[in-house]
């Protein structure tokens, strides 16, 4: 990634509105802290405001400016929004406003989306780092350098569970790290590339990786509990736990689902 060009591009991090006259009033929905959310998903079930017929009078609230592309999905929390960029930076930004409260600047690219837990910010970069900044004045408070074997690849999505933050890395390792400190407390060693964002439930790990495996791991311990080859990498796919089921995607362009015990198909 490092020998990629730099784009001079410009995008913004857009947040729309309702047409309020039109609409109820609006009761504050709770944070999204995170990539998979404190339930493991990925969607807003508390949304009951935009739908089939208003979703037309949506418009632009406000925007911000980072210097380069926007891959990484925002938090937010107390009226903050948490986001990367591709410029190298964190981001937070009043969520009434867009203004920018502070910033952070890694290594290289941010496309990593963060988790704030207990007033911390926790992001990865494609410098190798997981970082944990304060939510409100953004210093660094712990970074920890994972074992990349290119020195630039901590895309994954952290996800943060009981005080430990799990994460993937380019180096083919899944990572347990203490979430006060940085220390490693696991690590589990895949056939390549682990960069899927890991989803968390009942004391297990489930995490995809460039050697098309889905796996389960105890969280406690890292240890396996089973995994599964589908046809191509689960590189890029995130799993989500509902229902007692995992579903992932695979380059393979199919869609899995597994029982959570015992890794059925």
């Amino acid at each position: 990634m490092k020998s990629m060009r730099m784009l001079v591009l410009i995008l913004c991090t857009c947040f729309v509105s309702v047409a309020w006259g039109q609409q109820p009033a609006v009761t504050v929905l709770p944070d999204w802290l995170q990539f998979h959310r404190a339930t493991m998903n990925r969607w807003n079930s508390f949304e009951n405001v935009i739908n089939v017929n208003n979703v037309g009078n949506l418009g632009l609230k406000w925007s911000h400016a980072t210097g380069s592309f926007v891959y990484s999905s925002p938090a937010t929390t107390n009226g903050v929004v948490y986001v990367g960029s591709y410029d190298g930076n964190v981001y937070a930004l009043k969520t009434s406003t867009g203004a920018k409260l502070w910033s952070y600047r890694t290594g290289f690219y941010v496309a990593s989306s963060p988790a704030v837990v207990n007033g911390v910010v926790y992001i990865g970069s494609y410098d190798g780092n997981v970082y944990a900044l304060n939510a409100s004045t953004g210093a660094l408070l712990w970074s920890y350098k994972t074992g990349d074997k290119n020195g630039d690849d901590a895309l994954a999505s952290p996800t943060v569970v009981n005080g430990v933050v799990y994460i993937g890395s380019y180096d083919d390792n899944v990572y347990a790290l203490n979430a006060k400190t940085g220390h490693k407390l696991w690590s589990y060693t895949t056939g390549d590339g682990a960069e899927s964002s890991p989803a968390v439930a009942n004391g297990v790990v489930y995490v995809g990786s460039f050697d098309d495996n889905v796996y389960a791991l105890k969280a406690k311990t890292g240890a396996k509990l089973w995994s599964y080859a589908t046809g191509q990498s689960v590189y890029w796919s995130s799993p989500a736990v509902a229902n007692g089921v995992v579903y992932v995607g695979s380059g393979d362009y199919k869609v899995y689902a597994f029982g959570l015990k015992k890794g059925q198909k």
